[in-house]
């Protein structure tokens, strides 16, 4: 389960307000992808707080409005398919992350969830596999992968053929199949489908 370890090292260096950052929708085949950055405070215990993929869709729903209630400061951001296909899957992630940490507006650290470092204004550090280790990681997850899910879900409405709703974007059977029963739409990522669509 995460704790507060990392918050209170990057405290003993001085720093004050430190915020998680974790992205969703890196490896989906369609839509952006969504990146949060979320300053806790301090010790604050949330029941039930983990990495969003270790937990349910309703529970994620109901730790999504706590945390934003609790939240010292969080902020969401995207990269779109465009910058996706322009950039590559890991910059545009990169450049989300970015936008998200300078979208807050007090965070000094960044305890960034993975083995890259974005290129930010303030200190931070990698840490591989963050969100289960880091309560402001897991806050970050939870809040991205909700945020994302509920974009394509609406995305489902104008795209129904592909079943957004049920797979997220991500490369399920269904999914592949719909794509190469109708076609890619405008919401996929082109580079993703290379090997689909041979």
């Amino acid at each position: 389960m995460p704790d507060y370890l990392y918050e209170d090292n990057a405290e003993a260096k001085g720093y004050k307000y430190i915020c998680g950052v974790d992205e969703a929708g890196r490896g989906p085949l369609a839509g952006p992808v969504c990146v949060a950055a979320v300053i806790l405070p301090k010790g604050l215990i949330i029941e039930g707080l983990n990495d969003s993929k270790k937990i349910s869709e309703k529970r994620r729903e109901q730790l999504f409005d706590i945390i934003k209630e609790k939240a010292l400061d969080y902020s969401v951001a995207f990269a779109s398919v465009e910058e996706i296909e322009k950039l590559n899957i890991l910059n545009a992630s990169m450049e989300a992350m970015k936008r998200a940490v300078e979208g807050l507006k007090i965070a000094d650290y960044a305890l960034i969830d993975g083995n890259r470092k974005p290129d930010l204004k303030i200190e931070c550090e990698t840490i591989v596999k963050g969100d289960g280790a880091s309560c402001s990681i897991a806050a970050a997850s939870i809040l991205a992968k909700v945020t994302r899910d509920r974009l394509i879900k609406e995305l489902d409405k104008e795209y129904p053929q592909y079943n957004f709703k049920k797979h997220k974007g991500y490369g399920t059977k269904e999914h592949i199949e719909n794509i190469k029963k109708y076609g890619p739409c405008k919401i996929h990522r082109p580079s993703f489908l290379k090997n689909i669509l041979k």
